[in-house]
């Protein structure tokens, strides 16, 4: 299971997240009162979906020994305050002498990486203070 830890201090708004091997700065952009120093909260969330989806596919194109050279994946995150609902664009490009086939079936599988899956079940989040 995955553990973060995050520290933010009186800086705005530079938050140092680290887990038990790594470490990245968030903050949000200039126009939003931050230093823009690391990546925002929004993309953050982003990029978990597009790492675990070129990981997946990877993974998955290397079991089945099929000549993938490289995956991109670009994510486009929206938030609807109004309709309190977020819109995910993925979009995938494979390199490579795939067939279509197998370009199908990867895109089936981008589907079943694990953020994907997480992002699209429902998400319950317990909170405590310590």
């Amino acid at each position: 299971m995955a553990n973060v830890h995050a520290r933010i201090e009186k800086g705005h708004y530079a938050t140092t997240i680290r887990s038990a091997s790594h470490e990245i700065i968030a903050d949000e952009p200039l126009d939003q009162m931050g230093g823009d120093t690391g990546f925002s909260p929004s993309e953050l969330l982003g990029a978990s979906l597009a790492a675990c989806t070129a990981i997946t596919l990877r993974m998955y194109a290397d079991r089945k020994g099929w000549p993938l050279e490289a995956v991109e994946v670009d994510i486009h995150f929206e938030r609807d305050a109004e309709t309190k609902s977020s819109t995910i664009i993925r979009n995938i490009q494979l390199f490579g002498p795939l067939d279509e086939e197998q370009k199908s079936r990867l895109l089936q599988i981008a589907d079943k990486c694990p953020m994907h899956q997480t992002l699209t079940q429902p998400i319950t989040i317990q909170s405590h203070l310590i």
